[in-house]
């Protein structure tokens, strides 16, 4: 379990970290997080979609792994096989953090329970001097970097949202077995909303460069068919069909 907390001088002085560091924590994530800024790059390995928080209606952007829960298809033999990893998988062991000293502050915690943190490790968070190390400051800068695309990531589908251009997905598989699955709550951006849209929405849309997230959103939903390449390539479990199929329009073709 992760024991994580705030990075102190005071504290940690002698903490270091390994110098190489595997991401076998996302072993059995099927889906990961995803900023907008990423979208252009990630499309061209993973279906990228928002999930539905389950304790909240907030909406949260990712990259699915695999075809179900458990399953991460680009971590083979510990070997990453992606064309791009998304930015929040290589921060491990770091993360923001509220700061309990300061009110309302982020701050960059440890995993101090992780494999690759240790007083015995390579690089070091602190110079003899008490400075940050430079490995710290790369780290902290690659932390804020990570929250500001979080930010503005949350900004995009509040203005997906308040232009009401999401619409719901259902995932059909058929398995070789003859076993149907069904992956449900994924949403996407409902193209024909977006032909829809007025000139005026159009030219604020493109000024404020959202389209590009916007095509890479929806040009990503053709990797599904990468998932199941790989995933008839690494699994017994053979998959012999896959349908996404928008809630709304399944609705009314069994109507």
């Amino acid at each position: 379990m992760a024991n994580i907390v705030p990075v102190k001088k005071e504290q940690h002085q002698n903490l270091k970290i390994a110098t190489t560091r595997n991401i076998s924590h996302v072993a059995g994530q099927h889906i990961i997080p995803v900023s907008a800024i990423e979208y252009a790059q990630s499309s061209a390995s993973f279906p990228i979609v928002l999930v539905k928080n389950p304790d909240s209606e907030r909406f949260r952007s990712v990259a699915m792994l695999g075809l179900e829960a458990g399953e991460n298809l680009f971590l083979q033999d510990e070997k990453w096989t992606a064309l791009s990893m998304p930015q929040s998988i290589s921060m491990v062991p770091f993360s923001l953090g509220v700061d309990p000293e300061k009110e309302n502050t982020l701050t960059t915690c440890i995993d101090l329970d992780s494999e690759f943190v240790g007083e015995d490790k390579d690089l070091a968070l602190f110079e003899a001097d008490g400075e940050d190390s430079e490995m710290f400051v790369s780290v902290q800068k690659g932390l804020g970097r990570l929250f500001d695309n979080e930010r503005m990531t949350e900004n995009f589908i509040k203005e997906l949202q308040e232009n009401d251009l999401l619409q719901e997905l259902e995932l059909n598989i058929a398995l070789q077995t003859g076993e149907k699955k069904k992956l449900v709550g994924i949403f996407t951006i409902n193209e024909d909303k977006i032909k829809d849209l007025s000139d005026e929405k159009v030219l604020d849309f493109h000024k404020r460069g959202l389209f590009v997230p916007i095509y890479s959103m929806l040009g990503s939903l053709t990797q599904v068919n990468n998932l199941v390449q790989i995933r008839n390539r690494v699994s017994e479990q053979k998959v012999t069909g896959v349908q996404v199929v928008p809630v709304g329009q399944k609705a009314a073709n069994e109507a």
